[in-house]
């Protein structure tokens, strides 16, 4: 594997990326707990067919360091700029997964979408997972509370017991492997904020500043929620595209990698 480059975002928290190929660029966000790896055979597929790839580690995941703060929208779609300033690209495609759709939502709200000409949204946590008075579609706080309560007690086991959910219950023992080394290379206390973010930040009128075209994808056997998350989305992006994955979990472009893998190329060419 390539080695990382490190960006240096305002408050000085180093974020390792990799930059690969030449062409347009794609730009992915990885979801809770992993990190840009994740995206490994996304990347060797796009930078077959010619396009440049930019995979990066959140700040708290993977090689990127892992400060005590910094685990709000703001500061992630902070990071997000710092990234693609220091690699320059524009006219990117932005691939966001899980979590990662709140980055590119709040991106577009808070820097304006610059550099940007598409984005994708895959298994989405937007618009807003928390439920209120006027989001009745949302989870109650209290299950949420005890989500983070059990990851609190024994992260080891919390990220072990949920990575089936990710790949599938009848993956290769492999690549459950291949999952959880990214999931325990994150810090435990950068994890328990990243949920709390993803969970309580309201990103409906971000959404609204999204004037690109937009893909929205989701596997009908992750969880419910997320099919609402997906649904929601795409009602909130002007002009967007909703494609359901028959059978496909939360990490359907493993999963479903041949099929996410076309998708992708030819909306990024689109």
């Amino acid at each position: 594997m390539t080695r990382p480059a490190f960006a240096e975002p305002r408050d000085g928290h180093l974020l390792a990326y990799r930059d690969e190929g030449s062409g347009p660029p794609v730009v992915f966000i990885h979801g809770w707990s992993l990190s840009g790896a994740i995206w490994q055979p996304q990347l060797d597929f796009l930078v077959a067919n010619g396009h440049r790839v930019i995979v990066y580690d959140r700040r708290g995941h993977g090689r990127s360091a892992k400060p005590a703060t910094g685990y709000d929208y703001d500061t992630l779609s902070d990071d997000l700029a710092a990234i693609l300033a220091c690699t320059g690209v524009t006219e990117a495609t932005l691939v966001g997964h899980s979590m990662g759709s709140g980055e590119i939502a709040r991106y577009f709200a808070r820097h304006g979408g610059r550099h940007i000409a598409r984005t994708v949204f895959v298994a989405p946590t937007t618009p807003f997972a928390l439920k209120t008075d006027d989001n009745p579609e949302g989870t109650d706080r209290a299950a949420f509370d005890q989500l983070v309560a059990v990851l609190e007690a024994d992260p080891k086991q919390y990220l072990t017991a949920g990575a089936p959910s990710l790949v599938g219950p009848d993956a290769p023992p492999e690549t459950l492997t291949w999952a959880l080394d990214m999931a325990y290379q994150a810090d435990p206390q950068a994890l328990v904020k990243c949920v709390r973010a993803f969970t309580e930040t309201d990103f409906r009128s971000d959404l609204g500043a999204i004037k690109v075209p937009t893909l929205v994808v989701y596997g009908t056997a992750d969880l419910p929620m997320i099919a609402s998350n997906a649904r929601r989305t795409h009602a909130a992006i002007a002009g967007s595209r909703l494609d359901a994955y028959e059978g496909a979990p939360h990490g359907l472009f493993i999963t479903d990698r041949e099929r996410f893998n076309a998708d992708l190329l030819r909306f990024a060419r689109s």
